[in-house]
């Protein structure tokens, strides 16, 4: 079984990095060829959508595929990560893609692995702390990579014979986007070294410098201790590239990565659903939209259009690429300001500003700072786990979990207490208990980590 991973991966990296250049070069297309293009993929992804999902059928009955356009979009109704969730049989186009087996394929997940010979699946609780399971194709999964990758390969671009090294501080669990993507696409040309945000901020420092990364990406709350490490000493890397993705990227934390290393600092807006939507303009200000992949239609919370220069309460996402499970004016509850006017690179993909939202920063034990990864890891594993909320307590977390079927809430304790005690914090409590509902505030937005009204004395040491 090995032995067929490793053949379909190799066939999947030679074929992405096919495709890597076609997808540079739409980052110059003019503007009539960029919309003529958005316009075809529209009118494919929804001619599958009511040809193959039932769900779809019923919600699109009213569209006629061949003479749609985007400007109609606003007729279609709106799809929630609770609709996903809720109908997900009657979503996929594949009927083999039962919820039960997808769900079964995640479980059983120890390293990166397809789904019918063809498949990925991904799980996150996103921004809603709902929880949610998406599935990509073949293409789709090599298009979903790219969506992230393609600015590394056009900023950083492999000499031959000496691949291009991409040091990856994020998660490590297989059923999390970056860390399953970074396991299908490392090849001889872009060789990608995954660093898990988990682990103690010494062995992370200590991999880094091994590795020497030509580009390093992670998360913001991952990436501005390793600027105190190498401010130390400590962390001895220099860096082509530095790039954020998974948080919103605070002002100073940008600061602090260009201070320390002293080259362009890129932010990715990423998603579960659709991979990277907005990477920065490295020629100038704000981010550019994936608006070749992706529709994004910015709304307020009524789901109003808002103009450019408004920051809209959310987005209304329609993925171009994925005709496997159409996600068609699908609800992210992100906060993007689209800017006004064409960006002086040229790039006809429009503009928008830092994606703002919430920044998890981690909980903080005295002088020790530990990842929401540490509880979102093992609570985004379990299927029956649709929703969570983690306060933070002085010797670890209470979480309240919603479930679907029954959890052992003591072994999901136990297991989070190890990951604290990994990290170095000393006799933790991780206690769990299922609830029947979160509170949620008007926007909807649950927030999923709540820490001590009054943390502890500021770290002067912080860790992964």
């Amino acid at each position: 079984m090995a032995n067929d991973y490793e053949m379909l991966r190799r066939r999947h990296c030679a074929e992405a990095m096919a495709l890597a250049p076609r997808l540079i070069e739409r980052f110059d297309w003019p503007t009539e060829r960029l919309a003529a293009h958005r316009q075809a993929q529209l009118r494919e992804l929804l001619r599958v959508a009511v040809g193959r999902s039932p769900w779809h059928r019923r919600r699109l009955s009213h569209v006629d595929p061949a003479t749609f356009t985007e400007a109609e979009l606003d007729q279609v109704p709106v799809m929630t990560k609770d609709d996903l969730m809720g109908h997900f049989d009657g979503i996929v186009t594949d009927p083999r893609l039962r919820l039960d087996v997808v769900e079964s394929h995640l479980e059983a997940l120890a390293g990166d692995a397809y789904l019918l010979d063809r498949y990925h699946v991904v799980a996150s609780a996103g921004s809603s702390g709902r929880r949610g399971v998406f599935v990509f194709g073949w293409q789709a999964w090599a298009l979903r990579w790219l969506s992230n990758f393609r600015p590394v390969l056009r900023a950083c671009a492999p000499v031959e014979g000496s691949p291009v090294v991409v040091g990856l501080v994020a998660a490590e669990d297989p059923a999390h986007g970056t860390s399953a993507l970074s396991r299908t696409f490392s090849n001889s040309t872009l060789r990608m070294l995954r660093f898990p945000v988990t682990r103690p901020l010494a062995e992370i420092v200590s991999g880094l410098n091994r590795a020497q990364p030509d580009v390093l990406i992670g998360y913001p709350s991952s990436l501005l201790p390793l600027t105190h490490e190498a401010r130390a000493g400590r962390l001895r890397v220099r860096p082509r590239l530095v790039a954020a993705t998974g948080e919103p990227l605070a002002p100073e934390i940008r600061v602090a990565l260009e201070d320390t290393w002293g080259v362009p600092v890129g932010n990715c807006w990423s998603t579960s659903e659709a991979g990277g939507l907005a990477w920065s303009c490295l020629a100038g200000s704000g981010m550019h939209l994936s608006d070749d992949l992706v529709v994004v239609e910015p709304v307020d919370e009524d789901g109003r259009p808002v103009p450019a220069g408004t920051s809209a309460a959310k987005v209304y996402l329609t993925v171009l690429y994925n005709p496997t499970l159409p996600l068609i004016r699908y609800e992210l509850t992100d906060q993007v300001t689209v800017l006004d006017g064409r960006c002086p690179c040229g790039s006809a993909h429009r503009r928008i500003d830092d994606v703002q939202g919430r920044f998890e920063d981690g909980f903080v034990y005295g002088r020790l700072r530990v990842s929401p990864l540490a509880f979102s890891s093992p609570l985004t594993r379990r299927r029956q786990v649709i929703e969570y909320q983690v306060r933070q307590t002085p010797r670890g977390a209470a979480v309240a979990v919603r479930c679907l079927g029954p959890v052992d809430c003591a072994a999901l304790g136990e297991e989070m207490a190890a990951n604290l005690a990994r990290l170095g914090l000393a006799d933790p409590l991780v206690t769990v208990v299922p609830v029947d509902r979160l509170d949620r505030p008007r926007t909807g937005k649950l927030r999923r980590f709540v820490p001590l009204t009054r943390a502890p004395a500021r770290p002067d040491h912080v860790t992964a």
